[in-house]
């Protein structure tokens, strides 16, 4: 699938996965898997990930604690790409709350995108510090 080629997946990172359910896009998940040569580590895993995915849906309980939890085994320099379900879709996201969670949760969403066909994808990374 080229949408996840285009998110910059790469072979041999480690890719963790926070949310899922069976409304996720299994293709996609499959063609991250692909690319990285590996299965996707789920939400109990205590390795380091290079990226992690975070399926979230309105009604999945705070955004906020949702990103939190999705960085505790990020590796430095990492990203998050938060998916979620694209406007006009159940469970969609305001854009206006994604904004709002991500520097809460210590995240700096950098930009957005199309997932798949029914998923929008936005690029989360950790602000860089000691800039000077």
């Amino acid at each position: 699938m080229a949408a996840a080629a285009k998110l910059g997946f790469k072979p041999g990172q480690l890719v963790q996965e926070f949310g899922w359910d069976e409304q996720v896009d299994e293709d996609f998940r499959a063609a991250v898997e692909e690319i990285v040569g590996s299965e996707l580590l789920d939400e109990d895993a205590d390795d380091v990930a290079d990226v992690v995915l975070c399926w979230y849906r309105e009604g999945d309980g705070d955004l906020v604690d949702a990103l939190v939890d999705s960085i505790t085994n990020l590796a430095d320099g990492g990203i998050v790409w938060l998916l979620t379900p694209k406007k006009g879709r159940p469970g969609s996201v305001n854009a206006s709350e994604i904004d709002e969670a991500a520097p809460t949760a210590g995240l700096h969403a950098t930009s957005s995108v199309s997932a798949s066909a029914n998923w929008a994808g936005t690029r989360m990374t950790t602000p860089k510090s000691g800039r000077r």
